[in-house]
């Protein structure tokens, strides 16, 4: 029998992931900026971009990677100085006048070694990474807020991230999917996480992922249409939890089952 695909912590990941990745080059036109968010429940908050690295958060220097997967939508991620374990992404769609906020928080050791049955008889989720979304406007004014969808729903997709690294996912239903290494260093691994999906735009998804076994937050920009992703992930560099790796990822995208009604966008990426 050939030795069994083993569950690997996200700095190893990272490292295999990042020979000749997929990803977008960070943009460096926010330096000197200022970002004013205005939240749903009514807090205002504004980010002061000092350079294109380092952004006040809060009035806490953090250091950022800013991307636009399209024209007009950033996507912003950094470490959140206030929280341990924890980042903070941004969604800001210019063009609808909106944007999406994701906090994720890691577990610490002792919670991440609690087992599933464990966690199942003391009815708590099955997952120890937590994620909050808040919604709010870039302006003082009625523009429309992103939310949930289900459109993803029922695609199976394919991505690939570098000469080396290949996912398959299938998004199941509003809670879960289903995921696989096709190749790379996680190869022959497959599991069903919770997992989050907003629309950004047409066809233009933000889809976040929380792993149960080996804690994982991912957040990931989907364009149907330009067939690429663009996020981070974020989890633990090794096992003595000393350490986070935060690291970007980037994919080509396939399209390979569309659920009924739906549509695939610019066609099929040959991979």
């Amino acid at each position: 029998m050939h030795s069994e695909a083993v569950f690997i912590q996200v700095g190893a990941l990272a490292e295999g992931f990042a020979p000749d990745s997929h990803t977008l080059q960070a943009q460096d036109d926010l330096a000197g900026q200022t970002l004013s968010l205005y939240f749903a429940d009514g807090e205002r908050l504004d980010v002061c971009f000092v350079d294109g690295q380092t952004l006040h958060w809060r009035g806490q220097p953090a250091d950022y990677r800013a991307t636009a997967l399209r024209p007009g939508v950033l996507f912003i991620d950094f470490l959140d100085p206030q929280r341990a374990n924890a980042s903070i992404t941004l969604v800001c769609n210019r063009a609808l006048g909106n944007f999406t906020a994701v906090y994720g928080q890691l577990p610490d050791e002792a919670q991440t070694r609690l087992d599933a049955f464990s966690r199942v008889e003391q009815g708590l989720p099955l997952t120890a990474v937590a994620a909050e979304f808040r919604f709010g406007r870039l302006a003082d004014d009625d523009a429309p807020l992103p939310a949930f969808t289900d459109e993803l729903i029922g695609m199976r997709n394919m991505y690939t991230y570098s000469p080396t690294e290949r996912y398959e996912h299938i998004y199941l239903n509003d809670n879960f999917y289903a995921w696989q290494c096709l190749d790379g260093v996680e190869k022959g691994l497959a599991d069903v996480d919770r997992c989050h999906y907003v629309k950004v735009a047409e066809q233009l998804y933000l889809f976040v992922w929380r792993e149960k076994i080996i804690p994982t937050l991912g957040v990931v920009m989907i364009d149907l249409q330009g067939l690429r992703t663009d996020g981070k992930i974020l989890g633990y560099q090794g096992s003595d939890f000393s350490a986070l790796s935060n690291f970007a990822v980037g994919a080509h995208a396939q399209v390979l089952i569309c659920p009924a009604g739906g549509h695939a966008g610019g066609g099929r990426s040959p991979v």
